[in-house]
């Protein structure tokens, strides 16, 4: 079986466990890229690479307990509730974000350590 990304789930890239909060690999500058690993790493750019996706970081980052109900998210973004939920699981599928579905709410919370492990790749 093969994932989205194109990797057997038993193979581990070092950019997706960075990007899960394990850091596992050196920075960008200490080693060169692979090309597995430069798939996974443009697709987690490419995620926060959108106002939108950014200011939901934030959003959900600094919510108290670190988790918001998408319902919280809306207002403040002025988006619609059906695009909030998109940009929510590019995010989720980029393994930024985790989503925990509460009856018809859906609750999302940072990825433990994922933005560090990402910023710990890119140095």
């Amino acid at each position: 079986m093969v994932t989205a990304l194109g990797l057997v789930p038993t193979e581990r890239s070092a950019v997706e466990a960075a990007a899960s909060g394990v850091v596992c690999c050196a920075p960008l500058s200490r080693e060169p890229l692979g090309a597995e690993d430069a798939v996974v790493l443009a697709r987690i750019l490419k995620a926060i690479a959108d106002p939108a996706r950014l200011r939901l970081l934030s959003l959900v980052a600094a919510h108290e307990g670190g988790e918001a109900c998408v319902c919280d998210l809306i207002e403040p973004l002025g988006l619609s509730q059906p695009t909030v939920s998109h940009h929510l699981k590019v995010l989720v599928e980029a393994g930024l974000l985790t989503r925990d579905k509460r009856g018809v709410w859906a609750y999302y919370a940072l990825v433990p350590g994922g933005l560090d492990a990402l910023a710990a790749v890119l140095r």
